[in-house]
């Protein structure tokens, strides 16, 4: 059986948050749905929701979350009047289908618009929105996969601007490490505690950014 984000009790809950965040973000607000989603990672609120806090999830409305966003993003309090409905957008349509999809999939939400950023989610609207939310899961596991054919470790070392000869210099782990991780031939997710310090130190990301099946 599988498990998922958190308890289903409070998915409903989340679901109306992320939709009505969402579209008062970009509809009210007038921000652009990638940024105000970028917004909601760095401002730690995807974590809580992630991890199932219920002062987060079902603790407040959607809008409320987004004034919590843009204060603690721009160190402000700001408010803007909601006038849409709240209830009719392809952005609502969007935060409703993808709260599901990260409770269903545990994928964190930042890996999730790593792959498939939320002006992509608001393009499936006119497809998806009358489908089962199953046919969405799908098309988004599709997508993830299809994203993830090259391992987290290469990319996080290329984006670095690092050689693996330099990787392995910096971190002192053996360069034929490096490669083995990168080639799939070692199973990094299996790798060492501090080996992955090492790697995730120099690099400058978490441990479980280098993970390829951080959830499991």
């Amino acid at each position: 059986m599988m498990t998922h984000a958190y308890s289903e009790l409070y998915l409903n809950d989340a679901r109306r948050s992320l939709s009505s965040m969402f579209d008062y973000a970009v509809n009210d607000c007038k921000y652009d749905i990638d940024i105000f989603a970028d917004m909601f990672v760095k401002s730690g609120y995807a974590r809580l929701f992630e991890t199932g806090n219920t002062s987060v999830i079902a603790g407040m409305s959607g809008i409320e979350l987004a004034d919590r966003i843009i204060e603690c993003v721009y160190d402000e309090e700001i408010h803007y009047n909601a006038t849409q409905p709240l209830d009719r957008s392809p952005e609502f349509w969007a935060g409703w289908a993808i709260a599901y999809y990260q409770w269903f999939s545990r994928n964190r939400f930042r890996d999730i618009f790593e792959k498939v950023k939320m002006s992509g989610v608001v393009d499936m609207y006119p497809v998806y929105h009358e489908m089962d939310i199953t046919h969405f899961c799908e098309t988004m596991d599709n997508e993830l996969v299809k994203m993830n054919r090259e391992i987290r470790l290469k990319k996080i070392r290329e984006a670095a601007g690092l050689s693996q000869s330099e990787l392995a210099k910096r971190s002192g782990v053996n360069l034929r490490s490096v490669q083995m991780y990168e080639q799939q031939k070692n199973d990094i997710d299996k790798a060492q505690g501090q080996i992955l310090y090492k790697l995730a130190a120099t690099l400058g990301c978490d441990i479980e950014d280098l993970l390829e099946r951080p959830n499991t």
